[in-house]
């Protein structure tokens, strides 16, 4: 077994790299998720370590120093974080010429021979899902043989071997919070809208929707949704539980956990009997039935892409969701007590000052306890990628998606519509869904009621101002 090393490299001042599905960036406040897509090979890889950098504000040289001793690095990448990633990789191969480094992630799986022609050092990238891949070649296995990568043989020559077969037992992936116990300090990492601390895991990969912009379902995840088993997951959070009994809240990063109902429902039943409280990712589209199953099992937030409140942006996107319908899931969402987290996307195809005015209209009607605004972010492999190149929406100097801070820039702009008016609408809808009567007592009750949530919501007050001026000076 070689000695492995799974690293998150150090980037930007607080990107976040292992984000899932939706955006590699800085986020308005403080935000980390948990490395997952790393985690799980590195629970398949004995005696490996895993080094989450970003959140553990380490730098590049007490890296290097640990990488002197491994035989493998695998690093995650993401395209806003590819060039850093790459020097990362040529650092360690000067510091420790004899080690293999592989990168993984959603980039190099859909542009492989594109990344190993820009990143000389770097040895192999896995394609598609990379946890069985990366465990045999940490065995020793010889390249040639590995399926689901593409390599640099001896002679410099690139080879792409077959693909590996979508992994279907998912029960065969053993547990990330063994690995989160092991390397990281779960305080480290923070979500605005859920609780501190928390740990987030997967139960399952892919998503049925068809979203043109969503990245992983696209590139890595696949569109059926594969499942581990209720007695899997629930066996897991037992587990977190014993290992972290100051987490106060889990979450289910699956891209859309209520895409089988009954499995939802059979794991918050047995979620109910641990005591635990959690959320997940969910469509605007549950019933109020189930709804209320989840609720009395300690479902807490559900974290919602709405993404416009225009119809027909919604149709050009293939969101596969009706207006009515998500009013008519918030409003069973508000009755029942569960908190929504809702995320929208601004610069979407179809685009205009009109729909925007109606998206911030559309937010502050339904009103979740929280939103994020994201700008359209078309990344390679994804169908809103090829659309942008095509139409000629996306300019080759905004490719990165993020500018030199690791703030999201507005990619995309239309012939009625500019960079800089998309760019801007951000600003806009925080101020505008924020900065309403209702909204601030809302938030001002809840930190009176805890001294916790407080100081909490105060920090991440100086923290969103921050990055509204980046945002002024980035523009």
């Amino acid at each position: 077994m070689m000695k492995t090393l799974f690293l998150q490299p150090p980037s930007f001042d607080g990107f976040d790299g292992g984000a899932g599905s939706r955006y590699q960036a800085r986020r308005e406040i403080k935000s980390f998720w948990f490395p997952t897509w790393l985690a799980q090979p590195a629970a398949l890889v004995e005696g490996s370590k895993l080094i989450d950098a970003p959140p553990a504000r380490l730098g590049l040289d007490p890296i290097l120093a640990q990488a002197r001793s491994y035989d493998l690095c695998v690093i995650h990448t993401s395209t806003p974080s590819f060039a850093n990633d790459v020097e990362v990789a040529r650092r360690l191969k000067e510091a420790n010429p004899s080690m293999k480094i592989g990168f993984v992630g959603a980039k190099v799986a859909v542009q492989p021979t594109e990344s190993l022609a820009q990143g000389g050092a770097i040895d192999f990238v896995a394609r598609n899902e990379f946890d069985f891949t990366i465990k045999e070649i940490a065995e020793g296995r010889d390249l040639a043989s590995v399926d689901g990568i593409t390599w640099r043989n001896p002679s410099g020559v690139l080879v792409q071997n077959k693909d590996r077969a979508m992994l279907e037992d998912m029960d065969r992936l053993p547990f990330v919070t063994e690995v989160y116990k092991r390397d990281l300090r779960i305080e480290d990492y923070f979500i605005g809208y859920l609780l501190h601390p928390y740990v987030s895991l997967y139960t399952g990969r892919g998503c049925k929707s068809r979203c043109t912009f969503c990245l992983w379902p696209q590139t890595v995840g696949g569109h059926r949704y594969r499942t581990r088993s209720p007695d899997h997951v629930v066996e897991e959070i037992a587990l977190a539980k014993r290992y972290f009994p100051q987490v106060r809240e889990f979450f289910f990063d699956d891209d859309t956990f209520t895409d089988d109902l009954p499995r939802a429902e059979a794991i918050a039943r047995k979620l109910g009997k641990l005591g635990v409280q959690w959320s997940c990712n969910a469509k605007a589209n549950v019933p109020r039935e189930t709804l209320k199953v989840l609720r009395d099992n300690g479902l807490r937030l559900l974290l919602v892409g709405y993404e416009s409140g225009n119809q027909q942006i919604l149709h050009n996107i293939k969101k596969g969701m009706r207006i009515e319908v998500a009013r008519r899931f918030t409003q069973d969402c508000h009755e029942l007590g569960i908190k929504i987290h809702g995320t929208f996307i601004l610069g979407l195809p179809g685009e205009t000052t009109e729909t925007i005015r109606e998206t911030i209209r559309f937010a502050t009607d339904i009103n979740p306890h929280t939103i994020q605004v994201s700008l359209a972010a078309p990344y390679p492999g994804t169908f809103l990628y090829n659309q942008a190149v095509e139409n000629g929406w996306l300019d080759a100097a905004n490719a990165e998606l993020v500018d030199d801070h690791g703030v999201q820039i507005a990619p995309l702009h239309y012939p009625h519509l500019s960079h800089t008016e998309i760019f801007d609408s951000v600003e806009t809808f925080y101020r505008q869904f924020y900065f309403r009567a209702p909204k601030i007592a809302s938030i001002v009750g809840e930190m009176i009621r805890s001294p916790q949530m407080m100081k909490r919501r105060l920090r991440e007050g100086v923290e969103f101002f921050h990055f509204l001026r980046e945002r002024h000076k980035a523009a």
